[in-house]
Formats: structure tokens, C-alpha cells, sequence
């Protein structure tokens, strides 16, 4: 299991997307956007965002999703798009989805980019003034031993060049 991790405006669904069709065989893709409950959407609709509350019980239907592709497709071989801002919510991924390996990738993105993107895309619920909220919760993964499970890279360039 891979998981496309980022703000909004990073390009978690597009890298996300494409991941998947590379992967040999081809591979499952979860956007976990489309597994908000309504009143998550209609927060973040209204400018609001998420607090740890509206996200935990999120992300732990999330792992069981996962794990329940990870299963059903006999290979481990899912992609899944989800922000993970902060490293407990990436540590409930950790713990909840089952799978052989599980991986993180970080996509890195300048504030300006992200708003740029944001503002750009037409239907989404997340409005850019939430943007800034989402700098401000991320904690951008250490590299370290404690989070060994994690590569990022630099979402600010084109798409060709990520995957």
C-alpha cells in the first residue's frame, strides 16, 4: 500500500491516479476525499477546518477500506490519496491498515503553489481560504528513523517527472 500524502493543492489525487496505473499490474486507487461523512464536507464547504475529532474517525474507516482493497486484490497493490497532515494520523494508517508493506510519499509543496492550484479547480468541496489551515496543521515528516517509512518529493514540478 502506498499512501500519496499532502496539503490540498499538493497533488495527491493526480500523482495518486497515475501511481496506480504505473504500479506492475496495475493497482487500486482510493481518494480519500470520497470518504468524508457529509458533515466533514460541509465544514470544510463552509471554510471550516477539520478538527482531530472530525479526522480520526475518518481516517479509521479509511484503514479498513484499504485494508479491505489491500485483501480483496490479492496483491497489496493500492494507492491511496489522503492529506495525513499530522504524524498521528499517519501513525493510525500505520497501525490500522494491514498489508505487507505500507508506504508514504510526501508530496512537498510551496504555500503559493498550493492556493494557486486550490483556487484553480472547479467543484471541490475545500475552499483555498483552508489552504493556510493546512500549513499550519502539517507536520512535515522527519526523515528519520521514526518515520523511515516516508520519501518526499518535490510536488511543485510537473507530473511526468514524479511518476
Amino acid at each position: 500500500v502506498v499512501v500519496v500524502m499532502g496539503v490540498a493543492g499538493c497533488g495527491k489525487t493526480s500523482v495518486g491516479q497515475r501511481l496506480a496505473r504505473c504500479m506492475a499490474g496495475g493497482s487500486q486507487f482510493i481518494d480519500a476525499d470520497d470518504h468524508h461523512p457529509p458533515s466533514n464536507i460541509a465544514k470544510m464547504r463552509s471554510g471550516q477546518p477539520l478538527s482531530d475529532a472530525d479526522r480520526m474517525p475518518w481516517l479509521q474507516r479509511l484503514s479498513t477500506t484499504t485494508t479491505s482493497s489491500s485483501i480483496a486484490s490479492n496483491s497489496n497493490a493500492v494507492v491511496l490519496a489522503c492529506s495525513c497532515l499530522r504524524k498521528i494520523y499517519r501513525d493510525t494508517l500505520r497501525s490500522g491498515i494491514v498489508c505487507d508493506v505500507l508506504r508514504f510519499v510526501f508530496l512537498a509543496v510551496p504555500r503559493d503553489v498550493a492556493l494557486l492550484r486550490v483556487a484553480s479547480r472547479a467543484g471541490h468541496f475545500m475552499p483555498a481560504a483552508l489552504v493556510h489551515s493546512q500549513f499550519a496543521t502539517l507536520e512535515v515528516p522527519a526523515g528519520n528513523d521514526e518515520e523511515a517509512d516516508v520519501v518526499a518529493v518535490d510536488a511543485s514540478l510537473p507530473i511526468d517527472a514524479l511518476c
